[in-house]
C-alpha cells in the first residue's frame, strides 16, 4: 500500500513547486503527489505536498488562509511585479514616510478586487498568462476578488519595506506590491516572499528537500507524514455508528443530527475506532449529509 498523508515542506528559493512535487515523488516512489497551491519560484517557504489519498483533500486545505513575511523595494517597477523581471519604470521616494505607507496600506484590508501579474499561470483561452507576456504579447486579466486579514509593517528603511500580510487564496503579494507603489506614486516591486504558514502548517515545523532525501535513505520518510484529516481541522468531525458507518462507505446520504450544518458546511467523518472514513457535504436541499470523499486507508 503506497503512502496516504501530508508533507510540510520549506520550498527553498530558486526551484519551482513542481520540481518539490517531482523530487517528493521521486523519493517515496508514490504515484499520486500534488502540492496545495503554488509558490512561485522566486519565493520560499511552506508548501504542503499531499501523497496518496491526501490528494483528494487538497482543495479543502486551500481555502485555508496563508501568512507571508514580504520585502518590498520602493522606487523601482518590473515587468514582472518581483526580482526575476527586468526595470520598467523609476520613481522618486522623497516624500516617501511611514505614515504616507500606513496610510496607502489602508485600502488593502478586507475584501478587495486584486489584478493577478501578467507574469501568472493565470490562464487564457487556454493559455498561461506568462507565455503569452514572454511572447510580448497584450495580457488582459479581470480583476479578482481576494481578502487580505491583516497587514502588519515590520520594517522601514527606505528603499525597503517589510511586511507581515494574512491573506485569502489566490491573493498575489506581487500584485499588492506593484499596486501599492502604484497608490504611493513611487512604483514599488517584491523584493523578497517567504509563506510562513498556510493553514495549520507553520514554517519552524517545516522540512526541506535536504532533511526529505535524508529521511528517505533511512527508511523514515513516512514519519514525516500529516494524517490527511490535518487538512480538514477547519470542519467539525463526527463519529458514525455501525449502520451510519454502511451507509457512508457506499457513497449514501445520512442524516446527522448531532452536527449544525451551519457553523461549516463540511465536517469529516469517522468510525467509531476513530479511523477517517469520509468527508461529509451537507446538501440544504434534502438535510442530508453527503459522502463527497470516502477513503479506504
Amino acid at each position: 500500500m503506497g503512502l496516504n498523508g501530508l508533507l510540510n515542506v520549506n520550498k527553498p528559493a530558486g526551484c519551482s513547486s513542481f520540481s518539490i512535487v517531482a523530487g517528493v515523488r521521486r523519493l517515496s516512489g508514490e504515484r499520486r503527489v500534488g502540492h496545495a497551491g503554488t509558490l512561485d519560484p522566486a519565493a520560499s517557504g511552506v508548501l504542503p505536498v499531499c501523497l496518496g489519498q491526501a490528494t483528494r483533500v487538497a482543495e479543502y486545505l486551500m481555502e485555508r488562509p496563508k501568512e507571508y513575511l514580504a520585502e518590498i523595494e520602493l522606487g523601482l517597477s518590473t515587468d514582472t511585479y518581483d526580482s526575476e523581471g527586468r526595470v520598467i519604470a523609476r520613481g522618486v521616494l522623497n516624500n516617501i514616510s511611514r505614515t504616507l505607507v500606513e496610510e496607502a496600506l489602508g485600502a488593502f484590508n478586507g475584501s478587495i478586487l486584486q489584478v493577478p501579474p501578467a507574469f501568472s499561470a493565470v490562464k487564457i483561452n487556454g493559455r498561461k498568462s506568462y507565455s503569452l507576456a514572454r511572447a510580448g504579447r497584450e495580457v488582459i486579466l479581470q480583476p479578482r476578488r481576494v481578502h487580505i486579514h491583516d497587514i502588519e509593517i515590520l520594517g522601514f528603511n527606505l528603499p525597503y519595506l517589510k511586511l507581515r500580510i494574512s491573506c485569502s487564496k489566490g491573493t498575489y503579494i506581487r500584485s499588492l506590491a506593484n499596486d501599492l507603489g502604484m497608490n504611493l506614486g513611487c512604483y514599488a516591486y517584491l523584493k523578497d516572499l517567504e509563506r510562513t504558514s498556510y493553514g495549520p502548517f507553520k514554517i519552524e515545523d517545516a522540512v526541506t528537500p535536504g532533511q526529505l532525501h535524508e529521511a528517505a535513505g533511512e527508511g523514515r520518510l513516512e514519519q514525516l507524514l500529516f494524517p490527511l484529516d490535518y487538512a480538514l481541522t477547519d470542519g467539525g468531525r463526527v463519529y458514525l455508528d455501525e449502520i451510519q458507518a454502511a451507509r457512508v462507505a457506499k457513497g449514501l446520504d445520512i442524516t446527522l443530527d448531532i452536527y449544525d450544518p451551519y457553523s461549516k458546511d463540511y465536517c469529516s467523518a469517522y468510525t467509531q475506532e476513530g479511523q477517517l472514513l469520509a468527508v461529509m457535504k451537507f446538501a440544504a436541499e434534502n438535510g442530508l449529509w453527503h459522502p463527497q470523499k470516502v477513503f479506504n486507508l
